[in-house]
């Protein structure tokens, strides 16, 4: 009888304990929201005020170029130079944003050195079509100051998303492409590539040839 008694009694605390445990998860779950994945997160990014300042130097050219930019000659010009056969290079970098505009410039000493410039341009906006959703043209045309040119507009995940070449059609030829220097991803620069645009059009219709 006490055998029984004592089978009886532990029976009945395995019998609380897992009741209690399926209380338990049942009431844990039925509380619980269906989960959903959150959107990705990235870093608040605080843009500085649009003021802009004069690039002047011995070049044949200047423009207006935002004060929080910072241009400098391309470290690695000679190789690069060699490379896309340019005769100078330069950097406009914009350290906050972790990107930089690509700056190049040569003088135009025949109507095929002018072909081939403006070939080049073409093939460097086009070699992105792998990783873009799509390349738009504009036509640059400034004939009071004989600036001349073709924007280009490379949507999508591509490493460059704006260029631009500049020309007097005689003489000079000026071209810029805009890089970051990380993995291209739209969504995330998307609002840094508007605000870095802006810059490039003042830069664009600020433009002058040196007399």
């Amino acid at each position: 009888m006490g055998d029984m008694d004592i089978q009886r009694k532990t029976s009945v605390r395995l019998f609380a304990v897992l009741l209690t445990a399926t209380a338990f998860l049942f009431g844990g779950c039925s509380g619980t929201p269906d989960y959903s994945p959150k959107p990705r997160g990235y870093f608040r990014i605080v843009y500085p005020k649009k003021e802009y300042q004069q690039y002047i130097s011995d070049y044949p050219f200047t423009f207006l170029y935002p004060k929080y930019a910072v241009m400098e000659k391309d470290n690695k010009q000679n190789f690069v130079k060699h490379l896309i056969n340019m005769q100078d290079l330069l950097n406009m970098q914009f350290p906050q944003f972790n990107g930089t505009l690509h700056i190049s410039y040569e003088t135009i000493t025949s109507k095929e050195v002018f072909n081939r410039l403006t070939e080049d341009a073409r093939k460097f906006a086009f070699k992105h079509t792998i990783k873009a959703t799509g390349i738009d043209q504009g036509i640059i045309n400034f004939p009071d100051r004989k600036v001349y040119g073709i924007y280009y507009t490379i949507d999508g995940n591509a490493a460059s998303s704006a260029q631009f070449y500049l020309t007097d059609s005689v003489h000079n030829y000026f071209r810029g492409a805009l890089y970051f220097n990380s993995q291209p991803r739209l969504d995330s620069i998307q609002p840094v590539l508007d605000f870095v645009k802006k810059d490039m059009a003042v830069m664009i219709e600020s433009f002058r040839w040196k007399k």
